[in-house]
């Protein structure tokens, strides 16, 4: 296929998209008469019909659907690729994505909404998920990852907020089963752990080493499960400093330790780590953290 088929791809596409001839021709600004012509131009090329006809619009054939899956990947990668350039602009404007775990939001949120205020001409995208974005593809402007350094190639890591964690259990487990003085008096209560069998968490790993296998009888896979689990009376878990509040019913069993702390990276991608729009929030970010709790 020759460079100028790829309008006739395109056209393929809003058509599998749409499910009709007249839905395709709105979204590309065109004549219904030029979307059939696209159609019948690329099956002739290809030597195998794209659709199903029928009362009701048109349905991929199996060819078509294997087209389409490209033409699918493509637009997506052109997406991210504008998602890229948008970012190179000299104006805080337009979209900035942000990327985090989940459990951050809390923490989170207030400074974006503070950085909105301050430039209400960006619109702000906050995707959380396990996963990690893939700067270099354009998913995102700016990480905000825990654990390690991250360390792959091209991002440029800038070392953010530690996170202390305490031990705390809930008014009603505290009146059930009494508190531990010491680490050496967690024999007799219940703890919620990691259900990984190779946690990466510090303090869950402190959890693995230091708690008998048979205390820790509730196990959750994303540490925001942690916190409902224990204001449930579930048992004692971890939680962080800035997600306390004294009128949460929560007690706290162990203050802080080093060993429970968790650190926080900045991460972007060079191309777009020197960009006004990454810039300014970045360092509106850093400022705003000195407010955390240390």
């Amino acid at each position: 296929m020759a460079f100028n088929d790829w309008d006739e791809v395109r056209t393929a596409f809003q058509v599998a998209r749409k499910g009709t001839v007249s839905g395709a021709a709105q979204v590309l600004g065109v004549h219904h008469a030029t979307v059939i012509r696209h159609i019948d131009s690329l099956e002739e090329k290809l030597g195998a019909k794209l659709f199903q006809r029928h009362a009701r619009g048109y349905t991929p054939t199996e060819a078509g659907a294997d087209l389409l899956n490209v033409a699918q990947s493509t637009d997506d990668q052109l997406n991210q690729l504008a998602s890229r350039i948008r970012g190179r602009g000299d104006q805080v404007t337009g979209d900035l994505v942000i990327t985090s775990l989940a459990v951050l939001a809390p923490l989170v949120s207030p400074a974006l909404a503070a950085f909105q205020d301050e430039h209400p001409e960006v619109t702000i995208k906050f995707l959380t998920d396990e996963r990690l974005f893939r700067l270099e593809y354009g998913e995102a402007h700016v990480a905000i990852r825990a654990g390690n350094p991250p360390d792959q190639p091209d991002n440029v890591v800038q070392n953010f907020y530690t996170q202390q964690f305490g031990l705390y259990a809930s008014k009603e487990y505290v009146a059930r089963y009494g508190k531990p003085t010491s680490f050496e008096n967690l024999a007799h209560h219940k703890f919620i752990g990691s259900a990984d069998e190779t946690p990466r968490a510090p303090f869950f790993v402190w959890l693995h080493d230091n708690v008998p296998a048979e205390n820790i009888t509730y196990k959750v896979n994303q540490i925001t499960a942690m916190r409902p689990a224990i204001e449930a009376g579930l048992g004692i878990g971890f939680a962080g400093v800035w997600d306390r509040n004294e009128a949460d019913g929560l007690v706290q069993v162990f203050a802080p330790i080093p060993e429970w702390e968790s650190k926080l990276w900045l991460v972007t991608h060079v191309d777009l780590h020197r960009t006004p729009k990454v810039q300014t929030f970045v360092r509106f970010l850093k400022d705003y953290a000195k407010s955390w709790p240390a």
